[in-house]
């Protein structure tokens, strides 16, 4: 399980993680609090659904909403800078995306934007499907696990 295999090695490293969650809603920290250990590494995270909150509380510049909207790589990558500083972990994971039923700021279902902040930079994909196709697909439940698989497998890689 993924979840494990980050619980484990942020375990043995000594590090810390942090998300920023808008389209996953909490999903991914859930994921990791259910491994057991998990509370050796998991310092918290930010539900930043609403746009405002990505502004107050995970520190994304306004600017930066209003020239690239919240489904972006350039969001994403903000979201993660500002959680990993204002939860002060090792690592933050951030996920923006449109889970559907219908496109959000001319974005399609299934675009998403996951960001790893770690010590050495700044990491970003947008998500693919598992078969390669360039959307997560499915309903809104199964478009969010799919964003929380990808997100622990980019923090794998940054790892």
């Amino acid at each position: 399980m993924l979840a494990t295999k980050v619980v484990q090695q942020l375990s043995s490293r000594g590090e810390t993680l942090a998300f920023c969650e808008s389209l996953s809603a909490g999903l991914a920290s859930a994921t990791i609090a259910q491994v057991p250990g998990a509370s050796a590494v998991l310092r918290g995270g930010l539900i930043t659904y609403a746009t405002d909150l990505k502004v107050a509380l995970a520190h994304v510049p306004q600017e930066l909403v209003d020239e690239y909207g919240v489904v972006s790589p350039e969001t994403a990558v903000a979201m993660a800078k500002g959680t990993r500083w204002v939860c002060d972990a090792t690592w933050a994971v951030s996920l923006t995306g449109v889970a559907g039923p219908d496109s959000q700021e001319g974005h399609p279902v299934g675009e998403v934007f996951i960001a790893c902040a770690g010590p050495d930079g700044v990491g970003v994909i947008r998500a693919q499907h598992p078969n390669g196709q360039e959307l997560l697909h499915g309903d809104r439940n199964e478009i969010r696990t799919q964003a929380v698989d990808r997100a622990l497998e980019l923090l794998l890689n940054c790892l």
